[in-house]
């Protein structure tokens, strides 16, 4: 499992014209399910988004996590993340779950999320999709399981 995490001071998803997920201050993840991935593995990297620390505190240091600041969690489906990129011009997606089990692993890593913190915005899984953000910093780690 493979997580894009950036810290934004705003960001949002449109399918087909229309807004569906959007936050102000918080955390825009892009996520990437492998064929390795266990619930074990979505509930780990749950935990580890929640708590990682990359919001400001009081000195400027990156000490606070998105709920303590009562920040927003707009979650992206995003198979390329899997990608084998080492050999040639074309990536391999020969390490990504298949789409049917990728989206139900997707679907409880969401339901993770939402069991632990709020607010949590999706886009829509497989959909064609644009995402637009204000990267705070840049701050934006790749986290991965």
């Amino acid at each position: 499992m493979k997580v894009l995490i950036q810290r934004v001071s705003h960001a949002s998803v449109v399918v087909e014209g229309q807004t569906i997920g959007a936050i102000d201050k918080g955390l825009l993840l892009f996520v990437g399910i492998e064929k390795t991935d266990s619930t074990e593995t979505l509930e780990r990297m749950a935990n580890k988004v929640l708590a990682y620390r990359v919001f400001s505190d009081d000195e400027g240091k990156m000490n606070l996590n998105v709920q303590q600041i009562g920040g927003g969690v707009l979650s992206i489906s995003q198979f390329t993340l899997a990608a084998d990129t080492q050999k040639g011009l074309r990536p391999s997606f020969s390490c990504a779950a298949p789409p049917a089990e990728a989206q139900a692993l997707y679907d409880k890593f969401v339901n993770l999320l939402k069991a632990k913190h709020s607010p949590i915005a999706t886009g829509e899984f497989a959909a064609d999709m644009k995402v637009s953000l204000l990267n705070d910093g840049p701050v934006t780690f790749m986290l991965t399981m």
